[in-house]
């Protein structure tokens, strides 16, 4: 999986300066990554944007 080009970002609701939290990096086409924050070089987990959308949307209750 190319992930070179990954703008990571974390939830401007995380605690502790966003170093426990997750980081989405949703600026590559047609994938999505998500990783630790406090493991950066570790593995990824990676979604088809819609499936994210629909996590996302699930989570937030709408």
């Amino acid at each position: 999986m190319e992930l070179t080009g990954a703008t990571w970002r974390t939830s401007t609701r995380s605690s502790n300066g966003g170093n426990t939290c997750i980081e989405v990096a949703d600026n590559l086409s047609g994938i999505v990554g998500v990783r630790d924050s406090k493991d950066r070089q570790g593995p990824v987990l990676t979604f088809e944007p819609t499936a994210w959308q629909a996590f996302v949307r699930t989570v937030k209750g709408r």
